[in-house]
């Protein structure tokens, strides 16, 4: 039996109803106010586009120095530093070096966004139950509905271009980072707190003296969950118009070009090899540096 025949006081001309009535809504804050969204987020698209052509146009040998110099200084690793530059190298001599720039431009400026959005969320969580019960079912929201879903809203407002692609992939990727900096602050030692309360300690100075330095691993792992999401939606962003690998990988599954999707598939797994790994190695180094501290 038809679920809308048991329940007849809401037929399919009432929700077919209700979906135009939403529909023409939606078309018309688009059409009223589409204008101004562009205008705000255009700082946001010149800076991107600045940053891109910033890593495409500066010379491979001083990228290379550059990857090496932020590897090393993050890993403390001959090896790994060695390792990124060679995979960096060999992106460039198959050919994938313009690509590979412009996903590390917008990886790059989703990030930074994520993590000026997302720490204060999560202190704002950590310090209000209220908030925290508010956000958290946001954030569920945003972590378990497809990104084909919100793209729709995004693309009828701001169009097929680099901007939706970045807020597609801010979307998907800001969550853990929220989650974990409420978590990290959550776990600090009670009698931490107190001890720094009996010194006279305001909350802000408990805040940014005591309880984020000590949540700053778990901060950071967010960090590192953000960037594997935020490469995780390299292929689907560039579906609206962002460029980067996964233009190539679209047109290799569009085409059945096999080889090509395969080296550009291969190109974005290095890249989530190296952040996955430096930002871990640095998490480490920064937890082991504060338990020496408390020793």
């Amino acid at each position: 039996m038809d679920f809308l025949t048991t329940f007849p006081s809401m037929g399919r001309a009432d929700l077919a109803a209700l979906r135009r009535g939403i529909d023409a809504g939606f078309r018309d804050f688009s059409r009223e106010w589409g204008e101004a969204i562009e205008a705000f987020f255009h700082p946001l698209l010149r800076f991107l586009v600045w940053f891109d052509n910033l890593l495409v146009n500066t010379p491979w040998p001083i990228i290379l120095g550059a990857i090496g110099v932020l590897v090393w200084a993050g890993s403390r690793s001959w090896l790994m530093t060695l390792g990124s530059v060679a995979a960096f190298f060999l992106i460039g001599y198959f050919g994938m070096w313009h690509d590979t720039m412009s996903t590390l431009a917008i990886i790059s400026v989703a990030t930074i966004l994520c993590v000026a959005i997302g720490i204060p969320l999560g202190i704002l969580m950590a310090r209000s139950n209220r908030a925290q019960s508010t956000i958290t079912p946001v954030l569920d929201v945003m972590q378990t509905i497809p990104s084909f879903v919100y793209l729709i809203p995004v693309v009828m407002l701001l169009g097929i271009g680099r901007v939706p692609g970045l807020i597609a992939v801010c979307i998907y990727a800001l969550p853990p980072i929220v989650r974990l900096t409420n978590l990290g602050i959550r776990l600090v030692d009670r009698d931490v707190l107190e001890a720094a309360t009996a010194f006279g300690a305001s909350n802000w100075q408990k805040l940014w003296g005591v309880q984020v330095p000590l949540a700053l691993p778990n901060i950071f792992a967010g960090i590192n969950q953000t960037i594997m999401m935020a490469l995780a939606m390299v292929v689907i962003a560039s579906m609206i118009g962002v460029q980067g690998l996964g233009v190539p990988v679209l047109r290799a599954i569009s085409n059945q070009y096999l080889a090509l999707g395969i080296m550009n598939g291969l190109a974005i797994v290095a890249l989530a090899i190296i952040f996955d790994r430096v930002s871990q190695r640095y998490g480490q180094r920064l937890q082991a540096h504060r338990k020496g501290q408390g020793q």
